[in-house]
């Protein structure tokens, strides 16, 4: 059966749609022939489509409008001005910092109890995008000095991300290990706070020092879009 030729080759003029053999009927008076969209239609239909693939985590009611400067050409991840002045100063000390060899791109600070839930799904999705991540799980030594290897991970990591959690909240609460580990990240900027499952408000009210310091939470977006902005900010 002939088919229109107007989602390739356009009818813009008379001549156009007198040269389809379908559309040629119509222009004759004849109405036995079904209607095909126009090119217009087609193209609206295309970019209609392509376009949830293409804006991300655009989102202008909550003034996630803007590209970072290190994004790279085609990302879809969209912040909000206060996100970009949170990650810039980390931004900084990546850029400092890439010319070293053997560094890894994150310190995954989090608390024990985290190690085999959250901080491993965190971790998961890192790793994922092709982000080098120092977590204790798998960096470790059976038999080794936890307080040293944490000193290492920290010396050889660009910068550090630190899970909040209610179960971190209740670690440095009892001055465990992730109150250490905070102390040497604190010195710097390069600590970038994950809440989930809790609040800033909260933290401020255990830790008033990281609470002070803006971050990202999953209460705002998925823990998706968050290790995505996360993977974008180390990548040089």
């Amino acid at each position: 059966m002939s088919r229109c030729t107007a989602p390739r080759e356009g009818h813009r003029t008379a001549s156009g749609a007198a040269n389809c053999p379908v559309c040629r009927y119509k222009s004759r008076g004849y109405s036995s022939y079904p209607s095909y969209p126009s090119y217009s239609s087609y193209n609206n239909s295309y970019s209609s489509s392509g376009s949830g693939s293409s804006s991300g985590n655009y989102n202008s009611s909550k003034g996630r409008t803007q590209k970072a400067s290190w994004s790279k050409t085609g990302s879809a991840i969209y912040y909000t001005p206060a996100e970009i002045r949170t990650l810039t100063p980390a931004r900084k000390i990546v850029e400092q910092r890439a010319e070293k060899p053997d560094l890894r791109d994150i310190f995954l600070c989090h608390a024990w109890d985290d190690r085999k839930e959250t901080a491993k799904e965190l971790h998961d999705l890192l790793e994922s995008k092709g982000v080098s991540v120092w977590f204790s799980e798998k960096d470790i030594p059976l038999g080794t000095s936890l307080l040293r290897e944490i000193d290492k991970g920290l010396v050889k990591s660009k910068i550090g991300i630190v899970l909040v959690t209610p179960n971190f909240l209740k670690r440095v609460q009892n001055e465990g290990v992730a109150e250490k580990e905070l102390s040497a990240l604190l010195a710097t900027d390069q600590l970038i706070p994950i809440v989930h499952n809790t609040t800033f408000e909260d933290l401020r009210n255990v830790s008033p020092l990281l609470g002070s310091r803006s971050g990202l939470s999953t209460s705002e977006e998925s823990m998706e879009i968050i290790t995505a902005k996360i993977a974008e900010l180390v990548s040089t």
